[in-house]
C-alpha cells in the first residue's frame, strides 16, 4: 500500500483534530507534566489516496524537538517509520539538538517500535503519570495489556553533540 507523506495545514486539521480526540482524548495532550494543545502543533500526515491514516505532531521549544503524538492508522507499512522521519528532518534542519517524545510504561508497541527506530531511552520518570491525572484526569489508571499507567519513558535521538 503506497502512502505520501505532508504537512498538516487546514485542509487536513479538522481530520488530525477528529483522530487526536479518538486516539489521545486530545487537546491537550500531556507530557512531562505540561500541555501540548495539539490543534495547534505542526506536523505531518500520511495520506493513503486523499484519506489520513497518519498523524505526528510536534513543536520545537530551546532547539529540541518533542513528538507529542504519533499515530499509525495502517501498521507496518512503514507510516510510523516516514512521519518521524519527516519531523526529524525538520528538527536537522532547524538546527535542534535531539528530538525525544514520552510513552507511558504500558505501551509496549511503542517502546519496542522506537528503540528498533535508533531511539535511546534518555529517562525514566516514576510516577509520572499522576500528575499527568492532575492536569488530564481523562488519563485511564490501567492501559493496554492490562498493564498500570504509571510511568514515563522518554526516548530521544541526539541529533548534534550537545
Amino acid at each position: 500500500m503506497e502512502f505520501i507523506i505532508k504537512e498538516i495545514t487546514s485542509e487536513y486539521r479538522a481530520e488530525v483534530d477528529t483522530i487526536l480526540q479518538h486516539e489521545w482524548s486530545a487537546p491537550p495532550i500531556v507530557s512531562r507534566g505540561k500541555t501540548i494543545d495539539t490543534r495547534t502543533t505542526p506536523g505531518f500526515v500520511a495520506l493513503v489516496g486523499d484519506k489520513v491514516c497518519g498523524v505526528v505532531t510536534y513543536q520545537i521549544v530551546d532547539n529540541e524537538c518533542e513528538i507529542a503524538s504519533l499515530n499509525s492508522l495502517i501498521e507496518n507499512i512503514g507510516i510510523g517509520t516516514a512521519l518521524i522521519n519527516a519531523v526529524r528532518a525538520v528538527a536537522e534542519e532547524r538546527g535542534c539538538t535531539r528530538v525525544w517524545l514520552i510513552t507511558s510504561n504500558d505501551d509496549i508497541e511503542a517502546i519496542r517500535f522506537y528503540q528498533k527506530k535508533g531511539m535511546e531511552l534518555a529517562a525514566v520518570y516514576l510516577d509520572a503519570m499522576d500528575l499527568s491525572r492532575q492536569i488530564k484526569p481523562a488519563i485511564p489508571l490501567i492501559g493496554m495489556h492490562g498493564i498500570p499507567i504509571k510511568h514515563e519513558f522518554e526516548f530521544e535521538f541526539k541529533l548534534i553533540a550537545d
